[in-house]
């Protein structure tokens, strides 16, 4: 062997031993990752006066915990990532909580600034400081420059309006943000390009309380020596509503053309600054959009497309002045929140040519959104997309489900039919941009001939791009199908804020909402949607405390649909994302508007007892009274007003309102509860499972009522025999008091009345009422019935927060081991990171498998004859539960069962 070659083979096996060292698993760091400010990552825009910060602790060891953290908040990168922060530098380092509030020197607006965080664990290792930047926006509303602008003042013109503005650059950019904010809807292009993926932006307020902006980062379109062309696309949205519906949203008193201000802020490379800005100079003209609802459709006729409308070269000479009009509202608020998007494009599953002028395809599952288009044919043809949930006996598309409430006065705007005029050149795409629909068949006609193919049509899926966080999977085929039909119909209903059903309505029913907030939290990281919709709140409800049914609002659902038993969506959301995420913000800044609503009830029902409110919606036979339900959610306000009291340091408000629940619950229980029988009125499931659920059964009767519970829903033939405030309770009452056998038979069933009896008959999503021939109430998209797709997470999975250590600080696991699955597994990603619990049933054990994340535990609760825990025996001082403490890290427990 030669010198050269031993040296070569001597650095070869250097470089190789480095490399085996470098691959093996590396237990002894951690890191901080997953940074957000304000929830969101690297936000733009934001008017948080003193920003949350959160992050995640990373670590392989099992036990890993955060002893302490230090905190940087400045305004240059690198100072931030060597530790200092000019505007705050903070440290605990006898602190475990991931989510601080920022403290520091006053933020300015327009600013990017830089935040790092140093973690230190158990083990005394320290991570990496870990970098991430946020950039405020307006932060008030004295730092707009310019003018709301429209075209004119006239609500019932029907095209919708473009604007432009063309602006010389002649230095170079250093950087450049815009911030845009509209009543009704907006796109934003410049030099031709579409700004953004968002859809249907700005999010739907109470346009005269509060309007919200974006804001984009739009450096790279502007170019040194390049003319710039903005251009601005309005439609009407919720603002200008012109479809008639029994809403009356047509009526409403903020009802005007849409308008909209956009400020763009330039800072050059040598300094200097400027701000292009909205206002009479800006020339508009109409376009091909000749009609837009955001309830029923679009209409583009294609022929009266100005083409390069928005591009520096186009001539506007034959163009109108804009004109400067009145602010909807004084308060201009950043959109903090996750936007709208076209998040899946469906492809269908079938397209069956009637003739060459009408043509019907099927996406094959039911979504909210639009439908994409490929067409070519004679100028002038006019082409009709009629969008439905079902078809008729004919196999034709029939929306006799959905178009109930709609009260058109004429024939010119059908409902969720979009109509494209052809011009005539080539292959022409059409999606419409202030619109979207529920539906799973698309029926296309025309009055000349068109050929179109299986591939012309593509529907897009559309809702708030909120992020999955949990997942359900089992060895039944009929429960992972609802799991998923549940998912499908909540992001169907989320626009921004949370809606009964893609189709009919698009409203924010709060009792629809309450129902399924958890089923939304473990499923997505939807907070910025609930806090948004929680402004939204704030800003509907009346001096006394009284809240309308939907939210938003113009004015209806304050006389009919609200009560406790819907509106107390105030206490429970904020409770819930508390409860989730261990966050005290909601809770904070609702915390008068609770306070107020239940005051309000206690007002008008001094004796504890409460008549307001709608009832058990929808039940399957059996009607619940409403003063009992309703009575049950003013004691679940009332408790949850005293324990964020107590959380807040209220004590004083602490003891009153707790005092007020035990007023409401003997109240409730002096009238219908029977102590010698156990039975709540009648003994209906709802009269049954919601006392037990919301905790009003006294201790002794707890096993009694739920007997009686199990025996009623034995003699309903283990079917739901339930409203829709009974299917919050009636699955957790039975699963948490011993019958979680029963609850998964009800939950499991395939025959009618059941989750599972429409999946069997080709349901995607969920359905407004059990029976598929109803007369009423057969919207097949809602949410109301989705409590099911948070209990497979508790009353199977066994997966809860800690009350005591919220935002899953402390997991609690209390998995079922339910007859007629082999297998179950569910994850949910908390704020401190994935959460597993995971059964699978063996010849003679059961093999249960948990991954807690680090910086957080568990506590395990089973009945069993043996458990082993890692392969050592657990020594279990009680006779059958056995409650064990888990550390962070992977776990696997071998249970037998008795």
């Amino acid at each position: 062997m030669t010198f050269r070659s031993k040296v070569t083979l001597i650095i070869s096996a250097f470089f190789l031993l480095v490399f085996c060292i470098s691959g093996k698993k590396d237990n002894s760091k951690i890191s901080a990752e997953h940074l957000l400010c304000e929830y969101l990552e690297t936000p733009i825009g934001i008017d948080a006066e003193m920003p949350r910060f959160k992050w995640e602790l990373i670590s392989k060891k099992n036990g890993t915990l955060q002893k302490g953290y230090r905190l940087y908040v400045g305004t240059d990168s690198v100072e931030v990532a060597n530790g200092k922060g000019n505007m705050w530098t903070f440290s605990d380092e006898n602190n475990s909580k991931s989510l601080v509030v920022y403290n520091g020197e006053k933020l300015s607006p327009f600013t990017k600034y830089y935040w790092g965080v140093q973690l230190t664990d158990n083990y005394n290792l320290k991570s990496p400081i870990a970098v991430s930047n946020f950039e405020t926006g307006m932060m008030e509303q004295n730092n707009w420059v310019g003018s709301w602008i429209t075209d004119h003042n006239d609500i019932s013109a029907k095209p919708a309006p473009y604007f432009r503005k063309a602006y010389p650059v002649q230095k170079k950019v250093k950087k450049a943000v815009a911030y845009i904010t509209a009543a009704g809807l907006y796109e934003l292009y410049i030099n031709g390009k579409k700004i953004g993926n968002h859809r249907l932006d700005p999010m739907y307020t109470k346009f005269d309380k509060r309007n919200l902006y974006v804001t984009y980062d739009v450096t790279k379109d502007f170019k040194q020596d390049a003319p710039i062309t903005l251009g601005v696309l309005l439609g009407n949205g919720w603002y200008n509503h012109q479809s008639t519906a029994v809403w009356d949203f047509d009526k409403a008193e903020w009802r005007n053309r849409p308008r909209f201000l956009l400020n763009v802020r330039i800072t050059y490379e040598d300094g200097s600054t400027s701000i292009l800005y909205t206002d009479e100079s800006w020339k508009t003209s109409l376009g091909p959009i000749v009609f837009n609802s955001i309830y029923t459709a679009e209409h583009y006729d294609a022929r009266k497309e100005q083409l390069g409308w928005n591009t520096p070269d186009f001539n506007d000479s034959e163009w109108n002045s804009a004109i400067a009009v009145s602010p909807p509202s004084n308060n201009i608020v950043a959109q903090a929140l996750e936007p709208i998007r076209n998040v899946e494009a469906i492809k269908p599953i079938s397209m069956r040519k009637i003739s060459d002028q009408k043509y019907i395809y099927d996406l094959g599952r039911n979504i909210s959104g639009v439908t994409q288009l490929k067409v070519q044919g004679k100028k002038g043809t006019i082409v009709r997309l009629k969008h439905a949930e079902q078809l008729d006996e004919s196999e034709n598309v029939d929306q006799s489900n959905i178009d109930v409430h709609y009260r058109p006065k004429d024939n010119l705007d059908p409902f969720q039919t979009d109509i494209y005029i052809l011009k005539g050149s080539g292959i022409e795409a059409f999606m419409p941009k202030f619109n979207y629909k529920g539906f799973q068949y698309v029926e296309i006609t025309s009055d000349q001939p068109i050929v179109l193919t299986k591939e012309s049509l593509v529907g897009q899926f559309m809702h708030s791009d909120v992020t999955p966080v949990g997942e359900i999977e089992s060895s039944s085929d009929v429960i992972n199908k609802i799991w998923a039909a549940t998912n499908a119909s909540y992001l169907s209903n989320l626009f921004g804020y949370p809606t009964d059903c893609p189709q009919r309505e698009k409203n924010g029913w709060t009792g629809d909402a309450h129902i399924a907030i958890e089923t939304g939290l473990y499923n997505f990281d939807g907070i910025t949607i609930y806090e948004k919709w929680l402004a939204d709140h704030r800003d509907e409800q009346k001096e006394n405390g009284v809240l309308p049914s939907i939210i938003p609002t113009w004015g209806w659902g304050y006389d009919w649909g609200n009560g406790p038993d819907w509106t107390s969506t105030i206490a429970i959301i904020p409770w819930q994302i508390y409860q989730f995420y261990g966050d005290t913000r909601a809770l904070e800044v609702n915390y008068p508007n609770i306070k107020k609503y239940v005051d309000h009830i206690t007002a008008i029902s001094p004796n504890g007892i409460t008549d307001w409110g709608l009832g058990d919606w929808v039940p399957v036979k059996d009607v619940t009274p409403k003063e009992l339900t309703s009575s049950i959610y003013y004691f679940v306000d009332a408790t949850i007003l005293a324990k964020t009291a107590k959380v807040l340091g209220k004590e004083n408000d602490f003891i009153t309102y707790t005092k007020l629940a035990d007023k409401i619950k003997n109240a409730v229980n002096d009238k219908y509860l029977n102590e010698e029988t156990a039975i709540y009125g009648s003994g209906f499931q709802t009269e049954l499972s919601a006392p037990l659920y919301w905790g009003l059964v006294p201790e002794e009767l707890k096993a009694k009522v739920a007997a009686n519970l199990a025996k009623k829903v034995i003699a309903d033939g283990k079917h739901l025999n339930v409203g829709l405030l009974g299917t919050k309770a009636i699955l957790n009452a039975l699963s948490e008091n011993g019958y979680e056998e029963l609850a998964y038979e009800i939950a499991s069933q395939e025959t009618f009345p059941s989750w599972g009896w429409w999946i069997k008959n080709g349901a995607t999503t969920l359905y407004e009422n059990w029976p598929i021939d109803a007369k009423s109430d057969i919207s097949r998209n809602h949410i109301m019935f989705g409590e099911i797709g948070a209990w497979l997470f508790k009353g199977v999975g066994g997966i809860f927060p800690d009350p005591t250590h919220p935002g899953f600080k402390n997991v609690i696991l209390k998995p079922h081991f339910v007859k007629g699955l082999d297998y179950f597994n569910a994850s949910h990603t908390g704020p401190y990171g994935e959460i597993v619990s995971n059964w699978n049933k063996k010849k003679n054990y059961i093999a249960y498998h948990v991954v807690i994340p680090p910086n957080s535990s568990a506590t395990v609760y089973v009945t069993a004859a043996e458990v082993k825990l890692n392969g050592k025996v657990v020594i279990n001082p009680e006779k059958e539960e056995y409650v064990i403490n888990l550390k962070s890290g992977v776990h696997d427990l071998k249970i037998t069962q008795f």
